[in-house]
This record gives C-alpha cells, sequence and structure tokens, in this order.
C-alpha cells in the first residue's frame, strides 16, 4: 500500500511541475507515514546520500565551467573548430559540433554546453543563412557529448552510486563521446548536400595556427583533468579543483576578462546549481533506499533473471527501461534512483559496471532532447527565440545518428571499455 501511495504522489507531483527534489523527499515522507518507518530514517538517508567525497566533484567542475563561459573562453573555442572544421561543405554545422567536443572537456554538462556555446553558434548560423531549425536541431544534439566526453558530472554520480572507479568511467567514455560527434558530423554533411548549405570559410594554415595559438591554453583544461586522473597525480575530486585554479589563472592572470562582480555572480551561479543538484541527490537517496528496504530492486532482478540471463537482452530492457524514465525524470535523479535497482541485475548477468555506466547515461541525455522534460530544448527555446514544440521536432532528427552510436555502444562493449581495460587493468 505505501508503495502504490509513493508512486501515486511522485507522478502527480512531477505531473503537476513541483520540483523533482520536493516530489522525491514528499513522496518517500508518505511512503514513510503510511507504513511506520521511524521519520529519523528520511534524515538519515538523504545526510548519507549526500556524504561522499567524489562529490565534492560536482560544484567544482560546475565553477569551472561558469567561469570558462564568462572569462570569453568558449569565444576562443568556436573560432578554433571553425578553423579546424569550417572549411567542409555546412561548415558551421560541422564547427557546432567540433566547439562542443572541445567544450566538453571543461563543462561536463549538457545544458551548460547549450547555454554557453548555443547563443554563439545559433546566431552564427542564423547570420550565415541556415535553416533555424537546422541550427537548433544540431545544436541541442551535440549538447549532449558533453556528459559523455569527460569531465562528466552524471558519471560522478553514477561511480558514487555504483561504487565504481570514476577514472575508468571517464577513460570509458571517450570514444563514445567522438563517435556521436562522427555521427552528428555525417549527418550534418548529408543535411548540407541535400541544402546546398556552404563551406564557413577555405581552409587557411595560418588562420588554424593563430586559433589554436589562442585556444590553446583553454584546450588544456581536459589535459589537466584526464591527465591527472590516468597518471595518478589527482583523484578526480583534485583534478575538479585544479580545473577550477586553473580557469581562475586564465581569466584573472592571462585573459584578465574576470572581475570581482563577475566572481561573484558565477559563484552564486555555481551554489545555486551545486545545492539543487546535490538536494536531488539526497532526495533521490532516501526514495532509492525505499525501493531496495521494500524489495523492489531483488524482486526486480529475480523477475528479469528468470525472464533470461543473456546480458545483450538485458541490456536492451535496461536500455528502455532508462529511456523512458529519462523521458520524464531530470537526470541527475535517474541516476540515482536507477542504479541500486539495475546494478545487482546487470553484475549478475555478466555486464561491467563501467560499461553500464555509460550505457546508461547516454540514454539519459537522448531524454535531454525530448518532451516532457527536455532541459537542453528549455534552454535552446530561450536561447533562441524558437517555440519549444519547434525546438522538439528540429531535433527528432538528429536522435537518429544518437540511437546507432548507442546501439553499437550497447552490444558492442569493447568501444566503451577497450581504453579503460587498457589503462587500468
Amino acid at each position: 500500500m505505501g508503495l502504490i501511495l509513493m508512486f501515486a504522489m511522485l507522478a502527480v507531483m512531477l505531473t503537476v511541475g513541483v520540483p523533482v527534489a520536493f516530489a522525491l523527499a514528499t513522496s518517500s515522507l508518505v511512503y514513510i507515514l503510511v507504513e511506520g518507518v521511524p521519520s529519523v530514517v528520511l534524515a538519515h538517508n538523504m545526510i548519507n546520500g549526500v556524504d561522499s567525497f567524489p562529490l565534492l566533484a560536482i560544484p567544482f567542475f560546475i565553477l569551472a565551467g561558469h567561469l570558462m563561459n564568462t572569462a570569453g573562453i568558449t569565444n576562443k573555442i568556436f573560432a578554433f573548430a571553425r578553423a579546424l572544421v569550417g572549411w567542409m561543405h555546412g561548415g558551421l554545422g560541422h564547427v557546432n559540433v567540433g566547439a562542443s567536443v572541445l567544450f566538453a572537456g571543461m563543462s561536463g554538462a549538457a545544458v551548460a554546453d547549450a547555454g554557453g556555446l548555443g547563443t554563439i553558434e545559433i546566431k552564427a548560423m542564423r547570420d550565415a543563412g541556415y535553416d533555424t531549425d537546422f541550427s537548433v536541431g544540431v545544436t541541442a544534439a551535440s549538447s549532449t557529448i558533453g556528459p559523455i566526453i569527460p569531465p562528466s558530472l552524471p558519471l560522478v554520480i553514477y561511480g558514487v552510486m555504483a561504487s565504481v572507479s570514476i577514472g575508468e568511467l571517464f577513460t570509458a567514455g571517450i570514444i563514445p563521446g567522438l563517435l556521436m560527434a562522427v555521427s552528428l558530423m555525417v549527418m550534418v554533411a548529408w543535411y548540407a548536400r541535400r541544402r546546398n548549405y556552404p563551406r564557413d570559410a577555405r581552409f587557411e594554415f595560418y588562420r588554424l595556427w593563430v586559433t589554436f595559438r589562442a585556444a590553446i591554453l583553454p584546450l588544456f583544461t581536459p589535459a589537466i583533468i584526464i591527465g591527472g586522473i590516468i597518471t595518478g597525480a589527482f583523484t578526480p575530486t583534485e583534478s575538479a579543483v585544479a580545473a577550477v585554479a586553473y580557469a581562475l589563472f586564465l581569466g584573472v592572470v592571462v585573459y584578465r576578462t574576470l572581475t570581482w562582480r563577475s566572481l561573484a555572480r558565477v559563484s552564486m551561479d555555481t551554489v545555486q546549481t551545486s545545492a539543487s543538484i546535490l538536494m536531488i541527490v539526497a532526495s533521490a537517496a532516501i526514495f532509492a533506499w525505499i525501493l531496495t528496504a521494500a524489495q523492489v530492486a531483488a524482486n526486480l532482478s529475480e523477475y528479469l533473471l528468470a525472464f533470461s540471463d543473456n546480458k545483450y537482452l538485458i541490456l536492451a530492457i535496461i536500455s528502455v527501461v532508462v529511456l523512458l524514465v529519462g523521458l520524464f525524470m531530470e537526470t541527475i535523479a535517474a541516476i540515482t534512483i536507477l542504479v541500486p535497482v539495475l546494478l545487482p541485475v546487470a553484475v549478475a548477468v555478466g555486464i561491467d559496471p563501467v560499461h553500464l555506466g555509460v550505457v546508461l547515461i547516454m540514454n539519459l541525455m537522448l531524454g535531454l532532447l525530448t518532451p516532457p522534460v527536455g532541459m537542453v530544448l528549455y534552454v535552446l527555446s530561450q536561447v533562441s527565440g524558437v517555440k519549444f514544440e519547434r525546438c522538439v521536432s528540429a531535433t527528432m532528427p538528429f536522435l537518429v545518428p544518437l540511437v546507432i552510436v548507442l546501439m553499437l555502444i550497447t552490444f558492442i562493449p569493447g568501444f566503451a571499455m577497450w581504453l579503460p581495460n587498457m589503462l587500468y587493468r
């Protein structure tokens, strides 16, 4: 009875637009009151949910991304991407994807990519005569590369929940992220041929060198993060701190674009974003505890294993479940709730937890591009001035290459596991 009321309350609150954190906490409280569980359990599990050293990486990665945006570094990255791939047919579409790959090594969040680079990319494409739908669609799709290529905030959350090495998760995301970029560039090339989109400019080695020289210092950021983790110089949390220190060095000392006023604004934005994420993690932690205590996870595991012990079929089922959840729930909350339920099933059939993490995050990224949640679409709607419904229709064609890559990563584990196996095992 308590579980039925909890799920019913959660569905109603999400439908009427109650913030996810409050919906999860309130519905969990309903279960606790109905089942007579001591109320101290609520506070205890919420506190334990965020009492984790690796979670400290979240505010630091968020701060690093905000500092990069505020310091004007996104403009340098866009200029370098323009010189690197703008000479192709549909040049600015390729630039859009390339800039997202470069920015992914700094932000770790799709919404940050869409909000930071999206403004620059969509304006440049409109000014060059590209269709608005195409501009919005490729910008939305390319932003999902950010949480796959390290650093990745969702992978940090997954690593904490699954007790998996975040360093392995980060390296496992590199090849899938690059495959996403290649598939989107193929899609852009197809559109460019069909609609006769122009080249942005002819290739000039001198221009490439000038823009590279301007962007080289920001491009060191992913090298610091990933290189530090792989070599053992940093833990993931320490690498996030190093990224912030480096971003401050660039913004204050090198480019001198950060002022005390902008630093105060960036700090407040980071506090607000981090607080909202950690509130979701805390609320989802008690919800996940209830699912475990009520043996929902054990029953689901038993049912699926009775249905089949084929790991590829189980992977397909898990992907469908995660994809459906991602349509209606924010990414961080979905990870926190789903991992305790799905991980035991995956491990029982021989699925590597690192591989599962990449598959799970890629599925949830598709949820950012689809209603009713679709956070990236809401951001781009505001950035571009295009109605949300039109953003949805513009993005749909670009889901095709992303789904193809998702299937490759899901059913050919080597794409995700080759680097971690080579570096860590």
